[in-house]
């Protein structure tokens, strides 16, 4: 299984430093928008060494809601299924005993 690793547009990075600059503590930006801290603790140096220099990469888009949308539902069909089977063994063991 390939993992994509995710991408994130100039404006999402200078987006999240500025909420932490606003007073949330980086725990709490790093919970709502699922990224690690360790990630934001290097955006954020970047961010004050090269300041309008930061971040020159490609112009990518923040992953759009209709793509996580997509992701968690497949991860639901996949948890169901996993939980169809384990519910399946367990009647199976206690069927035996």
């Amino acid at each position: 299984m390939t993992v994509k690793r995710r991408v994130f547009s100039r404006e999402f990075k200078l987006r999240v430093l500025r909420e932490i600059e606003a007073g949330k503590s980086q725990a709490q930006v790093a919970r709502e928008h699922q990224i690690n801290h360790q990630i934001l603790t290097r955006w954020h140096r970047e961010y004050r060494e090269q300041k309008e220099r930061a971040f020159p990469g490609k112009a990518w888009a923040e992953p759009s809601d209709e793509a996580r949308i997509a992701e968690l539902e497949r991860m639901v069909g996949r948890l169901t299924m996993e939980n169809d089977l384990l519910k399946k063994v367990l009647q199976k063991l206690e069927d035996e005993t």
